[in-house]
């Protein structure tokens, strides 16, 4: 039974990326392979794997025709503002989730408690009033188009390792080239990497492509206090799979592609389905087209039905992401890459550098 405290790892400060590359496609990649032939399971591997110094560039070179990568087409949100309550206090508010035209559900930080029905000026721009609490946010109900007010008057949500302001720069980088649905307060940030010019190569190696959305929540950043995992409550998160997206994948396990998802947050959508669709009575790697909410906590020992393979970054201590990798790939396996990732340099966490694992069940004994 594993505790919180074997994933943990000491990470020296500085190879915590603080600023995006000019090149996208330009990072780190570490291939981590399996050694085929060899027994193992997602707790632990009896060898080694081969570890793999790529560039990023190098991606398609990785995958095979027929395989389909499966990205995040979430787009972030300026969700963060400063202003102040009508007593002059000041306050700090998080936007979470946009639940209607004009309301949202969002955090907010004040010395004092904001009362239902107290209003909150925002960016010095406009106003929004206080509503009923859900928690751990509060309703705020906005006097014009949510959207359009984020957009126009909001600050980038950069994580809170991240030390500086945000600028434009940020708002570019932080932001995957094919987002297009609004919705998250944080990147999708295994999809950072990539550039039209590696999607074009990837397209003309013959590697399909498709997309569903997961709109991140603040909570991906919430850390784990409880040394006993299942004592753990994780955040829900909204998605939704496309008809599209769902025939994509049969289409792949028909001709023996692999199912490849970029990033942690296109694995739990799929593997968030499938739960669903397995405990409504269908058969196991079923997908249906859904939009629906998600709390999925993966831990190791849990059997994954879709995902094949998985490009990620490198994730925090003590994080439920790096609880999510071990279980994928192995926790040893894990544990072996990010040594080598921190003896080798690598950068680490949103704008760091990324890893391509493979399912640790798929070796063969």
């Amino acid at each position: 039974m594993y505790t919180l405290s074997d994933f943990d790892f000491n990470l020296p400060p500085e190879l915590i990326a603080q600023t995006a590359l000019t090149e996208r496609s330009a990072s780190r990649l570490l291939e981590v392979n399996p050694v085929m032939g060899i027994a193992a399971s997602a707790t632990d591997s009896a060898q080694p794997p081969v570890l793999h110094d790529r560039s990023f560039a190098m991606l398609p070179e990785c995958v095979a025709a027929g395989d389909l990568l499966v990205f995040n087409d979430t787009k972030v949100l300026k969700a963060r503002f400063l202003g102040q309550k009508t007593s002059g206090g000041k306050i700090e508010v998080l936007v979470e989730r946009i639940t209607g035209t004009r309301t949202a559900l969002a955090q907010i930080r004040a010395s004092k408690t904001p009362l239902p029905g107290s209003t909150l000026r925002l960016a010095d721009a406009f106003e929004v009033t206080v509503g009923e609490r859900a928690e751990p946010f509060y309703t705020l109900h906005f006097p014009a188009d949510c959207l359009d007010l984020i957009e126009q008057h909001g600050r980038l949500p950069l994580p809170p390792y991240i030390t500086h302001d945000p600028d434009a720069y940020d708002e570019r980088r932080y932001q995957t080239v094919f987002a297009a649905n609004p919705g998250a307060v944080a990147a999708p940030t295994a999809g950072l990497h990539f550039d039209q010019a590696i999607l074009a190569a990837l397209d003309a190696r013959g590697v399909q492509r498709a997309t569903l959305t997961l709109h991140v929540g603040a909570g991906t950043f919430q850390p784990v206090r409880h040394e006993n995992l299942a004592e753990h409550k994780m955040h829900s998160e909204w998605y939704a799979l496309s008809p599209a997206l769902v025939e994509a994948v049969r289409a792949t396990r028909e001709r023996g592609g692999r199912v490849i998802a970029v990033g942690t947050t296109s694995m739990r959508a799929l593997e968030a389905a499938a739960r669903d669709a397995l405990t409504a009575g269908l058969p196991s790697g079923t997908l249906r087209a859904t939009q629906a909410e998600t709390d999925i906590f993966i831990t190791p020992g849990y059997a994954f039905q879709i995902v094949d393979r998985l490009v990620t970054n490198f994730h925090l201590p003590k994080s439920t992401l790096l609880m999510l990798v071990s279980a994928f790939a192995g926790t040893e396996t894990i544990r072996a890459a990010y040594r080598h990732a921190i003896e080798q340099r690598y950068r680490f966490f949103s704008y760091g550098d990324a890893m391509l694992l493979t399912r640790a069940s798929h070796i063969s004994a």
